[in-house]
């Protein structure tokens, strides 16, 4: 390597990149692939998306037989590979393979715009034997390595290798082609990796959420059982006092119960096992609405509510999932209880009207005032009323609600007269819509 901003420490080079990179030094087809990352970056496409491009591109215009893009992690102390692509099989350095930046020659491209040559490995591993990253690399065929930065705001955010099975194969314009390709890349690469850390984040969250959930539900389901014995006096009288306590019990165990159910759900919907299983021929009233409001009686007795269900006949047969429509109903009823007036009253219905079903719960009880309405159906989002809070709640029913009326191509949508009612109120298109225009999110009447 040549040049005034070359820096020599044996067979390892660091190139500063010296005056801004500019398109009149490249060829017309090199500019032409700049040209189409920075429109492919333009389009938010995925990660893995816009890094095959960038190598079968690559493979015509530079020396290229391995390309491979890491993010610095933990404040700058590691180095993590997120992506790998080469010419030849296996990769023995591939996505997942980490390296503490302390003592390595990749520590130096974490200030400034430098770019880290190596032109013969062999020779790099000879001076460093401590490497852990070159053996692997000298392994798969690999005599020369170019590495840019990718900086975002003058920060580091990762690094763009660049390797070929030929030694000596990296010269100046080598190495400002792949400065220029790392320039364009590295705000959407960053971009993309933030958004998929936030997916696994999310997904490792649901399924930690998922686990605990599952593990309390059969242990508080057994000790609500055990209370309801004691205070039946299935296992000897007991005083009012007593009792009192033991319903007290029950109650809590209930809620639990209800959290319990309503973060099980929630799981499986955020880590997507949340499938349509529709059958056409449900009894709408006999196998979702009676054994959602089972689900409840409890609850709705504790409160001295009056519970009145559209008769059976009244509903012709519908087409839905029936585990996922109680769940439906289980929450729709179960807040109906929760939030209305002790000693109110409790209406579902549910009727067909034109090619869909119209369900309908409605409560006497505090409602909701208008601006509240954009807060129900959001992940953990509570009415922000005094009534209503006085209440706990999880904050996920509802969502879950609409999210499994989505998945059947319907709607969800609520409405209230606050101090008198509130009505949660789903359609449900009869027959249901086929699977790909419920996936897309398409209207349905």
């Amino acid at each position: 390597m040549t040049g005034e901003f070359a820096q020599h420490y044996g067979v390892l080079e660091y190139v500063d990149a010296g005056a801004p990179v500019l398109p009149a030094e490249f060829s017309g087809r090199e500019r032409e692939v700049l040209d189409t990352i920075n429109r492919r970056v333009a389009a938010a496409e995925t990660l893995a998306g816009v890094m095959d491009f960038v190598f079968d591109a690559s493979l015509e215009i530079t020396p290229c037989d391995r390309l491979g893009l890491a993010f610095v992690e933990e404040e700058g102390r590691r180095v993590v590979s997120r992506w790998a692509r080469a010419t030849y099989a296996p990769l023995l350095l591939g996505e997942g393979y980490a390296e503490d930046m302390a003592g390595s020659s990749l520590a130096a491209l974490l200030e400034g715009n430098r770019v880290r040559v190596i032109n013969d490995l062999a020779a790099y591993l000879r001076e460093r034997p401590a490497s852990r990253s070159t053996p692997l690399l000298l392994k798969e065929g690999v005599r020369a390595s170019l590495t840019a930065p990718l900086r975002v705001e003058g920060r580091t955010v990762g690094l763009l290798f660049r390797s070929s099975r030929r030694p000596d194969a990296y010269a100046e314009h080598e190495v400002r082609l792949h400065l220029a390709m790392a320039e364009r890349l590295a705000q959407a690469v960053e971009k993309a990796w933030r958004i998929e850390q936030l997916e696994r984040a999310n997904l490792a969250y649901t399924e930690m959420l998922g686990f605990v959930a599952h593990e309390l539900k059969s242990p508080v389901a057994s000790l609500v059982m055990d209370a309801r014995a004691l205070a039946d006096g299935y296992l000897g009288e007991v005083d009012p006092a007593q009792r009192d306590k033991l319903l007290r019990m029950i109650g809590k165990g209930e809620h639990l119960l209800g959290l319990v159910r309503d973060y099980l759900d929630l799981a499986r919907i955020e880590g997507g096992g949340l499938a349509l299983r529709p059958r056409a021929d449900v009894d709408w009233t006999r196998e979702v609405v009676e054994p959602a409001a089972d689900l409840v009686r409890s609850q709705i007795d504790a409160r001295r509510m009056r519970l009145e269900l559209t008769p059976a006949a009244a509903v012709p047969p519908v087409e839905c999932d029936v585990e996922l429509a109680r769940v439906v109903m289980t929450n729709l009823i179960g807040n109906a209880a929760r939030y209305g007036f002790p000693g109110g009253g409790i209406r579902v219905t549910a009727s067909r009207e034109n090619d869909s079903l119209v369900v309908a719960v409605r409560n006497d009880g505090p409602g909701f005032p208008a601006s509240e309405r954009g807060r129900l159906f959001r992940r953990f989002s509570r009415l922000q009323t005094p009534e209503l809070l006085k209440e706990k709640g999880s904050g996920v029913g509802l969502y879950t609600c609409w999210r499994i009326v989505q998945l059947h191509g319907g709607r969800l949508r609520a409405d209230s007269a606050p101090g008198a009612w509130a009505e949660f109120t789903f359609t449900l298109p009869q027959p249901l819509p086929a699977r790909e225009a419920r996936e897309s999110g398409a209207p349905t009447a």
